[in-house]
């Protein structure tokens, strides 16, 4: 079997077969570090540097800004398990060097506003840049080791703004354009393809997007202060998406569809349950009915932090799977796995764990074995593997680890 269809039979609870040897991805600071201590550099990771839709190209300006030869350290080297986007750089050493799966690839389209608006640099120096991203927030990026670029002037202010935007740029009669110019390429490679493709992504979600375009302290106030607004908001992307999800599907398949959110952090969900059943439960439940008559049975909530206490509103919602399970913030995969048992899973794995050496790698990829067993998992670190893990850490965890995805009820 390719990595595609090992894929849809992990997601369909085979646990018969060789589960995908992905991680979700690297620190940039970590790969150089790596190769300082060891990885085999056959082919560095770069940046990209082609623009094309909002997804794959969000803080280009920035990450170039740097004008350096090496990563930008706060920037997320994809792995396999988490899907290029936000203009992230491509692994292939460690996956070369450890004999892990091609990962998952995104469909390059624009769920965002088209037109897209231009970069526009309005001051920059040694220290800072000052820029209007492609999602026409204006941001800052201060050029510092470990930073990322923050939202300075948001793009959805008001309603009077909101409804120019949707004059101006979520027009339903403008959504073979957001599939670009390179679409009939784009189609016959995903048709001859033998890795998974997915649909959604960053930063489409009904959490996630609103944060980006709004601010968090506006989205906040604006769910209590102004709900009919925000509700016009959901079913505004909702129609577009399911516009231009209806071109997509008529001409390719997909195998999977994630809702970005990162709604929750280190102690709990940053909205309530109440929140989350007003305002994104019934768009949730138009989109997974939409993607589920059209065949997509994987579709996962992308939220790092503590949610255990939310799921049941995502599955109410009708999403398949949850990732990266950030067992870092409390989330305890067999717990998961046994209060959920139909619910795909990937991720799980914490981290921060994988610097304390082979012992405590034993310890923790024990209960992974356990979730291996009922299948619908694909295990990886429960989110970027951070600076301080080294290159032999990593290599002893990952050799573990591939030996249990080849062998998953194990021997």
């Amino acid at each position: 079997m390719n990595v595609r269809e090992r894929f849809l039979e992990v997601m369909d609870f085979n646990t018969s077969v060789v589960v995908p040897k992905w991680e979700f991805g690297y620190w940039g600071e970590l790969i150089d570090t790596w190769y300082e201590q060891g990885l085999p550099r056959h082919d560095y990771p770069q940046v990209p540097t082609r623009i094309t839709s909002p997804s794959m190209s969000m803080t280009n300006i920035a990450w170039h800004s740097l004008r350096s030869d090496r990563l930008p350290p706060a920037t997320a080297v994809v792995g396999g398990g988490l899907y290029q986007a936000n203009s992230f750089p491509v692994d292939s050493d460690v996956r070369s060097a450890l004999g892990m799966d091609r990962g998952q690839v995104m469909v390059d389209i624009n769920t965002l506003f088209y037109p897209a608006f231009d970069f526009k640099v309005w001051e920059e120096d040694d220290e800072r840049l000052v820029y209007t991203d492609l999602d026409g927030v204006r941001k800052l990026f201060v050029k510092d080791p470990g930073n990322y670029p923050s939202g300075l002037e948001y793009v959805i202010r008001d309603r009077k703004n909101w409804e120019q935007l949707k004059e101006e740029r979520l027009r339903m009669d403008q959504i073979r354009e957001r599939l670009g110019p390179d679409w009939p390429a784009q189609v016959a490679e995903y048709r001859r393809r033998d890795y998974p493709i997915l649909l959604g992504g960053f930063p489409a979600g009904y959490f996630g997007t609103l944060a980006q375009l709004m601010g968090y302290e506006n989205l906040f106030y604006a769910y209590y202060d102004d709900p009919a607004w925000i509700h016009d908001i959901q079913r505004t992307f909702t129609d577009m998406w399911l516009a231009l999800y209806s071109e997509v599907l008529a001409e390719t398949t997909v195998d999977m569809y994630v809702i970005w959110e990162d709604f929750s952090a280190g102690f709990g969900p940053m909205i309530s349950p109440r929140i989350i059943r007003e305002f994104m439960v019934p768009y949730y439940r138009r989109l997974t009915d939409f993607l589920k008559a059209h065949g997509v049975k994987a579709i996962f909530v992308d939220t790092d932090g503590y949610c255990f206490d939310v799921i049941p509103l995502l599955i109410e919602g009708g999403a398949t799977g949850l990732y990266p399970i950030e067992a870092s913030c409390g989330m305890d995969l067999l717990r998961v796995r046994k209060t959920f048992p139909e619910l795909q899973l990937m991720g799980g794995i914490p981290k921060f764990e994988l610097a304390h050496g082979p012992q405590r790698i034993d310890q923790i990829l024990e209960p992974v074995a356990e979730v291996l067993k009922t299948g619908g998992y694909i295990p990886f670190g429960d989110h970027l593997i951070s600076p301080g893990v080294s290159w032999a850490d990593f290599c002893y965890y990952r050799e573990k680890l591939n030996w249990m995805c080849e062998h998953p009820q194990g021997r």
